[in-house]
């Protein structure tokens, strides 16, 4: 995984509440077990229109919102538990996932995947939409290693697991977490011996 210690970037708003992993995926595309090309149709229900073109409405076809940062509204991940839906985030480029509440399963295979999923308070939630929505081009700043967002409507702190914080900060998944402990595990080995 790459290594995550700071982000600096604009947003794409998605005020839409109770996202859910089929909304982000549908299940007709989880035919795959390699992560590759699942970015390619993440929330392709809304992006293309029946006829499979391009839904001009829909935030993420709309050339004014570009960046690696997507807020979204309250609840968003919930539903099925796949994996798939955190593939198909970081396979369309988004490293950041900001709402006041994300299910426990999505949470977990976001940071297994690479994603930082940062919960705010709802009005914080709120009046960040509203500011990127008005203007597109709205800094934010994700610190991770101080667990701060910084942006022009204030700041806010976030929790995140201590171990998934490190994994990031590194670029470590859990095997290469495993790997980086190697000398330690060796020496615990030969004093088992």
């Amino acid at each position: 995984m790459e290594k995550f210690v700071k982000l600096i970037d604009t947003a794409i708003p998605l005020s839409t509440e109770n996202i859910d992993t089929d909304q982000i995926i549908p299940a007709r595309f989880l035919k795959s077990t390699d992560k590759n090309g699942f970015g390619d149709n993440v929330f392709r229900d809304w992006r293309y229109k029946k006829d499979g073109s391009l839904n001009e409405d829909f935030v993420l076809n709309n050339d004014n919102y570009s960046g690696s940062i997507l807020i979204a509204g309250d609840n968003f991940g919930c539903g099925s538990s796949r994996e798939h839906a955190a593939w198909a985030l970081a396979g369309y480029g988004f490293k950041v996932v900001i709402s006041s509440f994300f299910a426990d399963i999505f949470k977990g295979n976001a940071l297994n995947n690479g994603i930082l999923p940062i919960q705010v308070p709802k009005e914080y939630l709120v009046k960040l939409l509203q500011k990127v929505t008005n203007v597109p081009e709205t800094t934010i700043i994700v610190d991770l290693e101080n667990q701060v967002i910084k942006t022009p409507i204030g700041n806010v702190d976030f929790e995140i697991n201590s171990h998934k914080k490190l994994c990031l900060l590194n670029g470590y998944d859990d095997i290469d977490f495993l790997i980086s402990k190697k000398d330690k595990i060796t020496a615990f080995e030969a004093k088992m011996v």
